[in-house]
């Protein structure tokens, strides 16, 4: 597999591409990777051990995913985008990688980004979904109601790419879903002030949900215990 080939922007101008401006600027993308990097992107995709985004690190990750997200970070293919959606020189913004492998029931909540970000982009690596609209991201023309899709829900499969500027009505979400659902998440911040803020609140939460997971295993391991005790 070669590394190299990742990524295409070239790819963004496919037929099925759909790029809106109205009610905000957004991109849908299909088949943004090569069929033969799915292997190798699976099986180095971070093993997190508990739901939500987090930070990026390359030792999480092995080499196809690192060079994955080291394409997806590039000023060339930041400006690419940037040019689809009105962004004047995008790849001149900091960028802040988080990574995601599972969600709970409480993510998805409808919101617009915080204003210390320029876009988001999202590219899911699901192999498989569910025949279910769980989980699918959806871009809203309202704040208060999941239904006011503005374009076609996108399933988390493998390859599929959404980019959005952030807006104060760049609404998006998805119904409540538990489970497997992979995706690298890029976000084009103001300023490198804001990255080390996130950085360092993202460092926190990290290694608060590693500690929440130990303390939960343990704890797991105790209940196991007291039940063949009680047995």
């Amino acid at each position: 597999m070669n590394n190299a080939a990742l990524l295409d922007p070239a790819r963004l101008d496919r037929a099925d591409t759909e790029v809106r401006l109205e009610p905000f600027p957004f991109l849908v993308a299909h088949g943004q990777l090569p069929a033969e990097a799915r292997a190798a992107l699976e099986q180095d995709f971070p093993r997190y051990s508990s739901a939500g985004f987090f930070p990026y690190d390359p030792a999480d990750c092995g080499p196809s995913v690192n060079a994955l997200v080291e394409q997806l970070t590039t000023p060339a293919f930041a400006d690419a985008i940037g040019r689809r959606l009105g962004i004047d020189n995008l790849g001149r913004y900091p960028t802040l990688v988080t990574l995601c492998r599972f969600l709970n029931k409480r993510h998805g909540t409808i919101h617009t980004d915080s204003r210390s970000k320029v876009a988001t982009a999202l590219l899911y690596l699901n192999t498989q979904w569910p025949d279910t609209s769980d989980g699918c991201l959806r871009f809203l023309s309202r704040i208060d109601d999941i239904d006011a899709l503005v374009a076609p829900e996108l399933k988390p499969l493998y390859g599929e790419f959404a980019v959005f500027k952030r807006c104060d009505n760049s609404f998006h979400g998805h119904l409540p879903y538990e489970g497997e659902r992979r995706v690298i998440q890029v976000a084009w911040l103001t300023s490198e002030e804001e990255k080390l803020r996130k950085t360092k609140r993202g460092n926190f939460s990290r290694a608060f949900k590693k500690l929440f997971g130990k303390l939960d295993t343990r704890l797991g391991a105790g209940r196991d215990r007291n039940a063949s005790h009680r047995d």
